[in-house]
């Protein structure tokens, strides 16, 4: 069973991979979802909203269909100045604002062979046993501090590893599949002295910062140090050029995910 949350958050996860993001603006249920999904009161449902719109805003030619889609910029705007909602969701409204806001570029010229390559989506599978997650962590300034992150990070139940590298204030760190990014800027915001951002590439290949919702994100402990899984996905050691993992593709007999949720987005409200 579908709920706006669930079907939003993994629409993001699809979105975070450049590329999925051209199939996504074009298919005729997302966009007018994820427009009504601006509205949305679960703040959480508006933040993961946000981030995939961001995701997607970075395919230069995906631009221009965002900006016309109908209720778009107003529903930002609406955002921009509704009262009661965090920093963190007014600035990436902003952000995805004046992205679809700015001046046309000029699109650059797709090879021929770049043309035909067939898109394809990967979402979360529950063979999927783990996947790296970098990220920025503000205030990370010292040993003291490194060692409140690690204390921090150790208590989330579905952390496996974590490596730091102080002198660009980032952390890599391992993690169950299922757990949501989220948990681990919710942990770390906990510290009060350290914030963190996620560390993605945009279609250019350029490194960007995500933020991450880290307020009212319900952090389950650990009882004990997690135990450590096998070296089967992804890491940045073995995909050095990644900042994120690429998680499986699913399917089934009854269509894809996306079509799935596409009709979610369309037909079943609950608000």
């Amino acid at each position: 069973m579908m709920d706006a949350l669930s079907v939003v958050s993994q629409l993001r996860d699809l979105a975070s991979e450049p590329q999925n993001r051209e199939v996504i603006v074009q298919d005729q249920g997302c966009l007018p979802g994820l427009v009504l999904f601006l509205d949305h009161q679960n703040t959480d449902v508006l933040f993961a909203t946000l981030q995939t719109l961001r995701y997607l805003a970075e395919l230069s030619p995906n631009i221009p269909t965002m900006k016309n889609e109908l209720g778009m910029m107003v529903s930002l705007e609406d955002v921009i100045v509704r009262h009661g909602l965090s920093v963190d969701i007014t600035s990436l409204a902003q952000e995805v604002y004046g992205i679809l806001n700015a001046p046309a570029k000029p699109t650059p010229r797709t090879p021929e062979r770049e043309r035909r390559k067939k898109p394809q989506f990967f979402i979360n599978s529950s063979q999927k046993k783990a996947k790296s997650v970098t990220l920025h962590i503000k205030g990370l300034d010292s040993t003291d501090q490194r060692s409140l992150c690690e204390e921090a990070l150790l208590k989330v139940r579905g952390v496996i590893s974590f490596t730091f590298q102080m002198a660009s204030k980032r952390c890599t760190v391992r993690i169950r599949s299922d757990l949501p990014t989220e948990s681990l800027a919710s942990a770390i915001a906990a510290t009060k002295v350290m914030s963190a951002q996620q560390v993605v590439k945009n279609e250019a290949g350029e490194e960007v910062l995500v933020s991450l919702n880290s307020c009212g994100v319900e952090v389950q402990k650990n009882a004990a140090i997690p135990d450590y899984l096998p070296e089967e996905e992804e890491s940045p050691e073995k995909e050095k050029d990644r900042a994120i993992s690429r998680t499986t593709a699913k399917e089934d007999s009854s269509g894809s995910w996306l079509n799935a949720a596409a009709g979610f987005l369309t037909k079943t409200f609950y608000w």
